[in-house]
């Protein structure tokens, strides 16, 4: 196998339907493979048969985003393994080449696409939110709705955590990536649509969920990864604290229920604790951030 599509599904029928009738053109049976993970959806299950060249793994308790990831990742035989979310698609026709063609070069472990948010009459109307100069750049970081990754590299960490639900998952497995001494580097010669409507976030507002999810995550990430965690830690609450709990009611008491959740489950969370080098730490700090 070549090229591994993986993609972790939940209540999204319609998303992810499309999702893999524009994969569905693009792929080689007799090299590439299309792998669904179904994190307990029954609405899901219903469209298995629609799609009979994918591989389909399904629980029926919800695990949530990088537990899915953890366990459908291995399952991958293919060369080059690209990630996406069930509401995203590749835009960019010669991909395959050009992740080829960037894979050539031996210290590159992951690549990050170029996220282009929004919903769209065609492909075209996306591509034209590219900026035309290239850009080619070593990163930190890459988003879990659009990139790839040699197999050989992912199998050779730790993968994605199965101590974080969602909303961390991919600095952890950056973090392993540098630790292992490749690198992660952001293209915008291939992107993928993110088909979220823009007006109807807007209209959502403040996003609640997520930051109690990445308040809680990154304690457990410094915790887990740094040598000296306590600092970073320190200046993650305080910031938290200052920028959100003390001006909106409601994130001072989701603030509170993260410091509860860290309480309870820091001794199980801290046995997956594997610092990291300071050179990758250096390279955290000093790399160039994704292009939104």
């Amino acid at each position: 196998m070549e090229f591994s599509y993986l993609i972790v599904t939940h209540g999204r029928v319609v998303d992810l339907s499309q999702t893999l009738k524009v994969i569905y053109p693009t792929l080689d049976v007799n090299k590439d493979e299309v792998l669904v993970y179904i994190d307990a959806c029954e609405s899901t299950e219903q469209i298995r048969d629609q799609f009979p060249w994918v591989r389909w793994f399904s629980g029926h308790k919800r695990i949530s985003a990088s537990p899915a990831r953890a366990f459908l990742y291995p399952q991958a035989k293919g060369k080059y393994l690209i990630g996406l979310d069930d509401d995203a698609h590749i835009i960019t026709s010669d991909y395959k080449e050009k992740i080829r063609a960037l894979f050539v070069q031996p210290k590159i472990g992951v690549l990050a696409f170029k996220e282009v948010k929004g919903i769209f009459s065609n492909d075209d109307e996306a591509l034209s939110k590219v900026e035309n100069k290239s850009k080619f750049y070593e990163t930190n970081d890459f988003i879990g709705c659009g990139f790839a990754i040699r197999k050989d590299v992912y199998d050779a960490t730790r993968g994605f955590p199965t101590w974080i639900d969602i909303y961390g998952e991919e600095p952890c497995l950056s973090l392993e990536v540098m630790d292992i001494g490749f690198e992660l580097w952001f293209t915008n010669q291939i992107a993928v649509n993110h088909r979220v409507d823009l007006v109807k976030r807007k209209l959502q507002g403040k996003n609640y969920f997520r930051f109690q999810k990445q308040l809680q995550n990154s304690f457990f990430i410094f915790l887990n990864y740094y040598p000296k965690p306590l600092l970073p830690i320190v200046k993650l609450l305080f910031h938290n604290l200052k920028k959100y709990g003390l001006k909106d009611i409601t994130y001072m008491k989701l603030y509170i229920q993260a410091l509860k959740h860290i309480f309870v489950n820091y001794r199980q969370k801290k046995q997956f604790r594997k610092p990291v080098t300071d050179a990758v730490l250096q390279k955290i700090r000093t790399s160039k951030p994704l292009s939104y």
